[in-house]
């Protein structure tokens, strides 16, 4: 059977002077009005879409389109376990926007659609689309919420993960508290405007004190986690046509932050902290010491976003929820790529069920990719010819 969309290889790599490929257009239209009937007959559809594209090199979604797109290429995508809710993201269309400023500020009604109260709900919001050998816009950092990360004499303050990103923004101009926590500037690169930096107020950033129901000493580590992990630098591609910026969130799953975030030797380094209020040996690797306060970490992380009435989901529930959710698609006869490596939890692995299984990779459109200029900007990287280009004022 073929299956529209279904590409057994890796993605190619994104050229944006490219026009949009009419016979990935007719591939996702005809998907599109298959799976959304009350759309109607895609004939006359695609003899638009085609026109357009041969008079400009792309073409314009329906907002229905742009809809159902990008929910699909969240159930498209590989490396989310998170995908039995597809059906449910909120879509903003941001097509409108242009400047940097507007962006900026629709960025921050994001995380409160997203983050108002305790309901944390998954939401993308669409902003322009690429259009052949154009500028577009796009933001520079991997998530909206970040913490920076400070070289010091002592070694790092904050997220080590980001003491590049951090260097960057401070060569732009902004000033950190050197603290452990500190939230990163946004920064919104828009076309004829250059790379503009922008504060994220404090009410737009939700974040969630870390205790732990039995120990009383973890609170006195000062801890804490934002609650909304909204991917920023990723490209959403619908039917050959392009996204460079479209934030995306769901919920955390637990082990996102007491696995990694909190616990890696790269990022927080945590393991030896709790292992230490623990009373544990860790004088060698056989007393189990870093497994011991792992689990405890991660038990802090779920029972503060409890306590603090914020969405958040264990890794056990939601490997049970996955294969519910391949249960569906293949009910509905579509394949499930996933990549093993990103579906098993990062802690007990061997305990939950996704563990147990072969997946098969694949490019499966629409989708979201994640580019290499993407990737370099994130890290700090270009940061110098763009101050060489623009002088540049952190915008409030």
């Amino acid at each position: 059977m073929t299956v529209p969309g279904y590409r057994n290889v890796p993605a190619e790599e994104w050229d944006p002077a490219a026009p949009a490929d009419p016979a990935e257009a007719e591939e996702f239209l005809r998907l599109c009005y298959s799976e959304v009937s009350r759309l109607g007959p895609v004939e006359p559809r695609l003899a638009v879409v085609r026109a357009q594209i041969a008079a400009t090199g792309t073409y314009v979604h329906t907002t229905d389109e742009l809809v159902w797109g990008a929910k699909v290429a969240w159930r498209n995508a590989s490396r989310c376990i998170g995908r039995l809710y597809w059906r449910s993201l909120t879509v903003l269309d941001r097509r409108r926007a242009h400047s940097a400023k507007e962006i900026f500020s629709l960025l921050v009604r994001h995380l409160h659609v997203a983050g108002g109260g305790s309901a944390i709900r998954p939401v993308i919001s669409i902003f322009a689309p690429a259009k052949p050998g154009r500028p577009y816009a796009r933001v520079w950092n991997e998530q909206l919420i970040r913490y920076a990360g400070y070289r010091t004499e002592d070694g790092v303050v904050g997220d080590p993960r980001y003491v590049p990103f951090t260097d960057a923004m401070r060569a732009m101009g902004w000033r950190g508290r050197g603290g452990q926590f500190d939230v990163l500037p946004v920064v919104v690169e828009a076309p004829g405007e250059g790379p503009r930096l922008f504060e994220l107020p404090e009410q737009a950033v939700v974040e969630v004190p870390i205790g732990h129901p039995e120990l009383g000493w973890f609170e006195r580590l000062g801890l804490r986690w934002h609650a909304i992990p909204a991917i920023s630098n990723m490209r959403l591609r619908i039917g050959g046509v392009d996204y460079p910026l479209a934030p995306f969130n769901g919920w955390y799953m637990g082990t996102e932050i007491g696995a990694r975030n909190l616990a890696d030797p790269d990022r927080y380094n945590l393991l030896p902290v709790v292992a230490r209020g623990l009373g544990l040996d860790t004088s060698r690797e056989a007393t189990l010491w870093r497994d011991r306060a792992l689990v405890e970490l991660n038990r802090a992380v779920l029972w503060s976003f409890d306590r603090a009435g914020m969405k958040i989901t264990d890794h056990h529930t939601e490997s049970e929820r996955f294969l519910a959710h391949m249960r569906n698609e293949e009910r509905a006869g579509r394949p499930v790529p996933a990549d093993w490596t990103w579906i098993v939890p990062p802690m007990s692995g061997g305990a939950t069920p996704v563990f147990h299984r072969y997946y098969h990779e694949a490019d499966q459109r629409p989708n979201f990719y994640l580019d290499a200029e993407a990737m370099a900007l994130a890290k700090g990287a270009g940061v110098r010819p763009a101050l060489e280009a623009t002088p540049l004022v952190p915008a409030a």
